[in-house]
């Protein structure tokens, strides 16, 4: 199965250079410069709130707010390009692949999706994850150069998968929520040879791409059409539900909701890991992240902030429910908290916890 990057043109190429270096520029020139200004007034901030207010007055908000505005839709823009250029041989594997093979592949055509997640293009990406065949090639593309190029060959998931989930029995039941293309699914596989595997998202056309690939690399991971709030599996049957930044993209009831659901999928004893986002303390890293939610088109990044997520564990029976920081460059699950950078980077964060036995 060929990749998208093996169809580019020699100038396709280059224009993918430029947006990763104007991401990278933005990222370790653009921001300290930005968090030297924030920090150098002196004016006390007590939450994000009144960060926001006091960046989008700076001399340089401007351009760190439109650097990385415009970097996305030109990515968005170049990955459209190439897709639909290409579309007639993608669309080709994705066909090619059998429902059902190693894994297999569940859709719902009739699944209504949520109108918070048809309201916007999350990220910027045009149509967004759900709107045509093609939109999982489309989110592929885009995530590598989002990523800096440091999620190539599944890197960051794979620390996810090796360094922020538990050991778990032999033949059991992990389900992946909001899966996206498999990007965050695969690695479960070889952390965990003997287990059922199970993706659930929303959007087919992910699903489509994430099962395509799957079953041409012989891996056996069985992706759902389903709505991560409502899955279709037993209560208590699953020994560990996760997800890999999802929740920041649901309004707070469903961010709510999706904690309930897990702990209903879980056997007594069995786990939830999602990685996530948590404010850090730092005023001017917590503004910045937090106006994130204007700057890519991501509504309810602000809402998870608000979300006391420790104590909606404890309701729905998740217990020693904590958030442990994450480093996505190295070490990964880092219970002493981040570790110093002066570049652009989320506060990756760990949701843990265990349902009562």
């Amino acid at each position: 199965m060929r990749d998208i990057e093996d169809m580019l043109t020699l100038d396709e190429r280059a224009s993918a250079d430029f947006i990763l270096s104007l991401r990278k520029q933005w990222s370790a020139t653009v921001y300290p410069a930005f968090i030297n200004e924030f920090n150098d007034s002196g004016e006390v901030i007590s939450s994000p709130q009144e960060g926001e207010i006091k960046m989008k007055k700076m001399s340089l908000y401007p351009w760190f707010s439109h650097l990385e505005r415009i970097g996305q839709k030109m990515m968005w823009r170049l990955g459209s390009d190439v897709v639909f250029r290409c579309s007639d041989e993608l669309l080709a594997q994705l066909n090619a692949a059998p429902a059902v093979g190693k894994g297999s592949l569940k859709l719902d055509p009739q699944l209504d999706l949520p109108k918070w997640y048809t309201d916007i293009d999350i990220h910027m990406q045009p149509g967004s994850f759900y709107s045509n065949d093609l939109s999982g090639y489309v989110y592929q593309f885009g995530a590598r150069i989002v990523m800096l190029r440091d999620n190539d060959g599944y890197k960051f998931h794979k620390l996810f998968a090796n360094t922020a989930l538990p050991d778990l029995p032999e033949n059991a039941r992990v389900v992946d929520i909001a899966c996206g293309f498999g990007k965050s699914t695969r690695p479960l596989v070889s952390r965990y040879p003997s287990a059922e595997v199970i993706g659930v998202d929303l959007a087919a056309p992910g699903l489509k791409l994430a099962h395509a690939e799957a079953e041409a690399e012989g891996l056996a991971i069985h992706y759902r059409q389903e709505d991560g709030r409502k899955v279709g599996l037993p209560d208590a049957s699953v020994d560990l539900v996760t997800g890999t930044m999802c929740l920041h993209e649901m309004p707070q009831p469903a961010i709510i909701e999706a904690i309930g659901e897990a702990a209903r999928l879980l056997k007594p004893g069995g786990v939830i890991r999602f990685l996530e986002f948590q404010p850090t303390g730092d005023p001017a890293r917590d503004a910045t992240v937090y106006e994130h939610a204007e700057r890519n088109n991501e509504p309810f990044f602000r809402a998870l902030f608000a979300t006391d997520l420790i104590k909606e564990c404890e309701k729905f029976g998740l217990k020693d429910a904590k958030w442990v920081a994450f480093d996505e460059r190295s070490e990964g699950l880092r219970p002493e908290g981040w570790p110093e950078r002066s570049d652009w980077h989320f506060p990756w964060c760990v949701l843990q916890a265990t349902k009562v036995a």
